[in-house]
């Protein structure tokens, strides 16, 4: 029974940690897939996105302006003392006037006169204690030269938005290839590395042999182990620097830390020559040209804007309403509401802002012109990145395949030097110093791998082709 329990237990266990393990997703993507989830996760470029959605709705709030603005009202108003006014007592002259007028005499026998310290004043209270309104009221512009223009301004704002967002995709994309490329340049690093680390196994073991036979010193066997330890050393810094590198793509991904990340794609030396320095670049496929050009499209709105806010501002409105007074609150019986209703048409003309409008006219025009240097200034940074780029591509290139040259040549000379070693025809110092030779070689051969890279990406982004 013991056991029998014991060993639920233990499966219990190992489902919980299959559960664990499968929770930890593993994403294997290539280069493209990389980007298409950062397209998708990265916070910089979703905050991009939402913008444009932002703008969608302050754009709709925009064309509310020109709709009619209905609004309803309805209240109720209660006086617990209502309103006392002291007025001049208009009713006793006009009383004494009778009187004087049918020579009526007073109970003296005297002729009735107007008093001699005037008839004074009297209280009264004017209204119900209890009022009651509702009503429709309605307002539509008719004519507003802002409002007007950023009717019309709607689209190019909307579009000016896409295309930041397009640059801010365009600026991870062009990260994110060189952060992967790093990665795999850094994967083949690391497999030249095993492979040196194979060869130095096998030399330390052949010169322990050859110690043991008496043909090498012990200081032949300590120099080759430390040469050992020191590619050891240099792996596990690699090791350690891929593995900052990848947790680095995972934050630019927007991908969570505990997930796990698998590059698909390889880098070869044909795909970087493929379709390089090749053709024109044009100016419009550059996403930041793109984007100032849609800049000055607003610049041109914000002057007319100005412009017209001189002219004047027609609204129509009208109002309907009905109300009712009573003495108690009895307003839903039959009594009778009391209906208003207007109709009219509003215009406002501006005469005199202390030349507040010209001001802005004129600041918008200063906008606009640096608008259109920053354009001009792109234009000679583009020619600028395209030209530098294509210099550094075709340096890096050439580079490249001599590094690529020198890999191999080191190679032969270690493996002959080697094989001369274990003749007896050569000594452990050739040994080391074309081991030396071959890890310089390939440490500049991957160096110049990924500049490649990079600079084709700059390139291609200088081009407006990435």
């Amino acid at each position: 029974m013991k056991k029998f329990w014991l060993s639920n237990i233990a499966a219990t266990g190992m489902l919980l940690l299959s559960a664990v393990v499968t929770a930890q997703q593993k994403n294997e993507f290539s280069v493209k897939q990389a980007v298409d989830y950062a397209m998708k996760n990265a916070t910089q470029v979703k905050n991009a996105l939402l913008d444009v959605k932002v703008q969608e709705q302050v754009n709709r709030q925009i064309t509310a302006a020109a709709y009619p603005q209905v609004n309803a009202s309805t209240g109720f108003t209660h006086y617990p003392n209502v309103a006392v006014q002291s007025l001049p007592n208009f009713i006793g002259p006009a009383t004494y006037q009778v009187l004087i007028d049918e020579a009526v005499k007073n109970g003296a026998g005297n002729t009735i006169t107007f008093p001699s310290g005037g008839f004074g004043n009297i209280q009264a209270q004017f209204g119900v204690p209890w009022t009651a309104n509702v009503g429709v009221d309605v307002n539509q512009l008719l004519f507003d030269g802002q409002v007007f223009i950023g009717l019309m301004a709607r689209g190019a704002v909307l579009d000016y938005y896409k295309k930041t967002a397009e640059v801010t995709q365009e600026q991870i994309k062009a990260n994110v290839m060189k952060i992967y490329y790093q990665l795999v340049v850094g994967k083949s690093q690391l497999a030249s590395l095993d492979a040196n680390i194979s060869r130095f196994e096998k030399l330390l073991n052949d010169t322990r042999q050859i110690y043991k036979n008496g043909f090498a010193e012990k200081l032949d066997v300590d120099k080759v182990m430390v040469q050992l330890n020191n590619i050891k050393t240099e792996k596990e810094k690699v090791v350690n620097s891929l593995s900052a590198g990848n947790s680095g793509l995972k934050f630019l991904l927007g991908m969570p830390q505990k997930e796990e990340l698998v590059l698909s794609d390889t880098l070869s030396e044909a795909e970087l020559k493929d379709n390089i320095l090749n053709g024109t670049y044009d100016y419009k496929d550059r996403k930041e040209f793109q984007l100032l050009t849609v800049a000055e499209k607003l610049g041109s709105y914000n002057i007319r804007r100005y412009k017209l806010s001189k002219l004047p501002t027609v609204a129509a409105f009208g109002s309907y309403s009905k109300n009712a007074q009573r003495s108690a609150f009895n307003f839903f019986n039959k009594d009778e509401w009391f209906t208003t209703s207007l109709v009219g048409v509003k215009i406002s003309m501006p005469l005199f802002d202390g030349f507040k409008k010209n001001a802005l006219i004129q600041q918008s025009r200063y906008e606009l012109q640096k608008t259109q240097n920053s354009i001009t200034q792109l234009k000679q940074n583009i020619d600028y990145d395209v030209e530098q780029s294509r210099i550094k591509m075709t340096s890096v290139l050439l580079t490249m395949d001599n590094q690529k040259q020198n890999t191999e040549l080191a190679e032969k000379v270690y493996n002959s030097t080697k094989l001369k070693y274990e003749q007896g025809l050569g000594n452990n110092q050739e040994i080391y110093n074309a081991q030396t030779e071959l890890k310089v070689a390939q440490t500049n051969y991957y160096s110049s791998l990924y500049d490649a890279i990079t600079a084709k990406i700059d390139w291609l982004k200088a081009a407006g082709k990435l």
